[in-house]
């Protein structure tokens, strides 16, 4: 059972109350539960309707990455993570749980055959293995960046379902539907194939414009609408949780919420929904991400424009594929199990004139050079360098990239006045006030904000069950702390964000050079 035409959920809570008796619903507040289907992690987190976080929990994933440029998961090992996580949950918080919202990881491709049967490992956003089809889907389809809004990228949905087609012929002929990771999910709880407008987004398969699929980018993968799931706003109802999945997890009758990818579920979670308002996220990968209520197209920046997870609006963002999981590979390269340990040694030397550059492109990069093969480099190193200095040059590489990011999404006609930041990598304000020199921006610090896309999914449901308008519901939560550009700071990181631009330009040509079969 679906429900089309739904204006995200209006109409269905008083559905779902008259099937209980009034004493059920008296005094009782009505929660809700974000699922996020991450990288290196799958998060739950139940808020009640006042947005207070009431319960969370993360349960961790590995990416196998067979051949050089290729990332890939099981979809099995997200379903497992989904249910570890929400067990954990409190049974008394799972009972009250009103609805579900969804978030993930945009671009994944998630290959079902004809009894719905996982075909192979997904091929994840950081995959860079599909470049030359990239430039063969924008051959094939001309009018690919009018229709699409954006350059086709190899994180991109797309061009990896054309890498299947040419080189894993007897995979893409056995393909009866496509799902992103968190609408696989979704059909895992539901039984129905339905994805939302802001994940959709990122497959090159959406006219992102006029939010509806592009028969034409279908037909040069040489794929149908038949194959595609089913399309809704991020506020609207899938489906019901299926009933055996509901008596594991302790609930009854809850409806699922398509939700949003991760980036738009975010930025629903810290209130980023109207024209101007951003946030910068530190998570696995780095996102500088800008809402507004009309499509701004920008293909040759290397800016994304999508479809936010709410009804007629829109965001660009730029993105670069490496952040905050630069700093776990650099603990793990000195030794140094816990990330955050790490991250305190540089604060404790609080060193910004040392000489280490990094380059945080330790899986390529999107915006602005839309380079898979680039590769991270550590310059500058001599006998005198230590953990806290290799630490240093990681914060200050990443926040360098993101600068690169938002000058982009300012060349591309963005207007950025203040940044809300969310994403693990929230946590550390010493990385904050080096980020903030690098971007010559101040930052806000909101509460929750390190619980990230889930926690937007789970407001996501809270729209989608009530009705309510989002501006009501989708709210930023309180600043609990704001960071300023130190002028001191701001010179001492120019001279260096220039020679980081300078290494990447002069080895640009190197990474191209790279044997990578």
């Amino acid at each position: 059972m679906h429900w089309q035409g739904n204006s995200c959920g209006k109409g269905f809570r008083s559905q779902k109350r008259k099937s209980r008796s009034k004493k059920a619903w008296e005094g009782q507040k009505d929660v809700f539960l974000g699922i996020d289907i991450g990288t290196s992690g799958v998060k739950t987190v139940i808020i009640d309707e006042k947005n207070t976080v009431l319960d969370s929990s993360t349960t961790p994933l590995s990416v196998s990455r067979p051949r050089p440029l290729w990332s890939e998961q099981s979809p099995e090992d997200w379903w497992q993570a989904v249910e570890a996580s929400v067990l954990k949950l409190s049974s008394e918080n799972r009972r009250k749980v009103q609805a579900i919202g969804l978030s993930g990881q945009m671009h994944g491709a998630v290959l079902l055959d004809k009894s719905d049967e996982v075909i192979r490992p997904a091929i994840l956003w950081n995959d860079g293995r599909c470049r030359e089809e990239c430039k063969a889907l924008e051959n094939l389809e001309p009018r690919s960046r009018q229709i699409t809004a954006n350059l086709i990228m190899p994180g991109f949905t797309a061009p990896k379902l054309l890498w299947v087609a040419r080189h894993e012929a007897e995979n893409f002929d056995r393909i009866e539907k496509v799902l992103l990771p968190k609408d696989y999910i979704g059909f895992r709880l539901t039984g129905e194939f339905a994805t939302e407008m802001s994940d959709a987004s990122g497959t090159m398969w959406l006219d992102v414009p006029e939010r509806r699929w592009s028969d034409e980018m279908l037909a040069a993968c040489e794929l149908s609408r038949d194959q595609m799931p089913r399309l809704l706003e991020g506020c609207e109802i899938v489906s019901t949780l299926k009933q055996d999945v509901a008596a594991s997890w302790g609930m009854d009758g809850v409806p699922v919420i398509a939700g949003g990818g991760d980036n738009a579920a975010g930025a629903v979670g810290m209130g980023v929904i109207d024209e101007g308002s951003a946030f910068v996220s530190l998570g696995t990968s780095g996102v500088v991400f800008l809402a507004g209520k009309a499509c701004h197209p920008s293909p040759e920046t290397g800016v994304h424009a999508f479809c936010h997870a709410l009804p007629e609006r829109w965001h660009q963002m730029s993105v670069m594929l490496s952040a905050a999981s630069c700093l776990d590979w650099a603990a793990r390269l000195t030794g140094q199990s816990d990330t955050g340990e790490f991250v305190r040694s540089a604060e404790q030397n609080a060193d910004l004139t040392g000489g280490e550059v990094f380059l945080p492109y330790l899986s390529g990069e999107r915006t602005p050079h839309n380079n898979p093969m680039a590769r991270g480099v550590l310059f500058g190193v001599d006998y005198d360098t230590d953990q806290a200095a290799i630490a240093q040059a990681v914060l200050e590489g990443v926040s360098f990239g993101l600068a690169d990011g938002l000058s982009a999404l300012t060349e591309a006609g963005g207007k950025l006045e203040n940044l809300t930041v969310i994403g693990g990598g929230s946590r550390s304000a010493y990385w904050g006030r080096i980020l903030s020199a690098a971007l010559n921006m101040p930052l806000s610090y909101r509460q929750d904000s390190e619980v990230g896309p889930a926690f937007g999914a789970a407001k996501l449901a809270h729209v989608g069950l009530s009705g309510e308008p989002a501006e009501a519901v989708c709210t930023p939560p309180d600043i609990i702390s704001e960071i300023t550009p130190d002028q001191n700071d701001v010179d001492a990181l120019a001279e260096k964000k220039d020679r980081f631009r300078r290494l990447y330009s002069k080895l640009e040509s190197e990474f191209s050079e790279q044997d990578v079969s």
